[in-house]
Parts: structure tokens; sequence; C-alpha cells
């Protein structure tokens, strides 16, 4: 155990995903799976309270092109200065970038945009470097977009072109396991650490502590930190105990 107490930490990133004004939870991203938590801010406030030093934050109706909740995201990230916020959902062009960015979001996660319109994509990480990361959404190999309903291509052709573009980070969801309590794939994990030098977030599948202590021991192999979402909402565990096990 002193071994492990002496391994390097692994950042823990609570998700506050909005949609229809509500923190909601999804089974496999799907629309219409959700579970609705209440307001987005006590969520947030509960994870800050608890020690979070990141919150993922994502506006699921942008995300599936179905409207938008920025102003309670603004508010959640207004209210909560002291906790750096990961935006996600729906940034695809100039416009939704720049507002995400002015909204006060450490860092915006961009996904769809990402596979879709690459050369946009490229031209951003080279201007806003370490404020940009990418969302890899796979089923098997295969890239999930516009929230996980359409297919992006091959993961590695994405990476090799994300690498070449000099992308600072990777946030990696296997969406067969998000929201299901199964574990997180610690396999496609190692994969990607294996082909890029760049830090990844691990996200999806997260059911017990046993998971977070299996996700921290692969933070020499490269990933950085881990996205928690329903185990939190369900009760599985407290994010203090969950922060503990991480040495967050």
């Amino acid at each position: 155990m002193n071994d492990f107490a002496q391994s390097p930490s692994l950042t823990l990133l609570p998700a506050v995903d909005v949609a229809g004004g509500k923190a909601v939870r999804l089974t496999q991203g799907e629309a219409g799976t959700e579970t609705s938590y209440g307001d987005p801010l006590d969520a947030a406030g509960e994870w800050a309270a608890q020690g979070a030093k990141w919150i993922h934050l994502v506006d699921l109706d942008a995300a599936f092109g179905r409207g938008s909740n920025a102003p309670i995201l603004r508010k959640v990230i207004k209210q909560f200065k002291g906790v750096d916020i990961e935006l996600s959902g729906g940034i695809r062009d100039d416009a939704t970038l720049e507002a995400a960015l002015e909204s006060g979001a450490a860092r915006i996660n961009l996904g769809t945009a990402a596979l879709e319109n690459p050369e946009w994509a490229a031209d951003v990480i080279g201007r806003y470097g370490e404020a940009i990361a990418v969302g890899l959404d796979v089923r098997g190999t295969t890239l999930a977009a516009r929230g996980w309903t359409k297919e992006g291509g091959d993961l590695w052709e994405v990476l090799g072109r994300l690498e070449d573009a000099g992308c600072s980070r990777y946030v990696v969801t296997d969406v067969t396991k998000d929201g299901t309590l199964r574990g997180p794939n610690l396999e496609l994990l190692r994969e990607v650490t294996a082909r890029t030098p760049k830090p990844v977030v691990a996200s999806g599948g997260i059911s017990n502590l046993d998971d977070i202590a299996a996700l921290r021991a692969l933070v020499p192999l490269g990933v950085e930190g881990a996205i928690v979402g329903k185990a939190l909402y369900a009760g599985a565990f407290t994010l203090a105990e969950a922060l503990d096990v991480a040495g967050d």
C-alpha cells in the first residue's frame, strides 16, 4: 500500500452533464436515457465542497444539436471560480469556441468538430494550445460523433492526424461503457497511451474505488485523469473517498 501511496496521482473530474437545464446522466450517451439529478449549480457545488479541483461540464443539448444551456454553464463557471472547468458540448466553430473560452472555462473539449472539420480543429489547436483537448469517443476502434449518434472515422487515423496538428490532450471515452457502471476500458487506454506521448483523460464506466485505483496505476503510461459521473450520482462512493484513492 505504501508503494501505491507514493505512485503519481490521478486527477479526477466529476461530471456535470446538463440537459433541459438539469444535471443528468445518460446510459451509453443515448438521448432519452436521462436520469435527472436536479440543479447543475447544486451538483457542481457538491463536488466543489468535497474537494474537486476540476469539473467536467457538458452541454448535452448543444452536443445533440437540440438547444443550448450556455447561461446555466456560465453561471456554474462563475460561481465556482476556485475549480477549473473543462467545458464540452456543441463547440464546432469560432463563435461557439470563443463564447466557451470567454465563459472562463480552463479547457475546452472538442468532439464532433475535430472529426468533421479537421482543418478548423488543427487551426484551433495551433492557436490555443493547452486550452484545447479533443474528445475521442469510441465504440471498438470507430469514433462516434454528433452526440454519439453518427460514426466519425477510425480512431487510429484520427489520432495520427491530431498528433500531426499538435493536440495537447485527449479525453478518451468508451461509449459502450459510459453510464453503465461496468468498469473502464483499461485496454483501450493502454493502446491510446502507447500511440501518443500526450496526456489522456479517461472517461466511461467507473463503478467503484477499485476502478479508480486501476486507472491510477496507468498514470505512468500517460493517463492523467479520469471523469467520474454515474457512480458519484448513484452514491457508489463519495468524491472525497475517490480523491483519496486517486491521490488527487
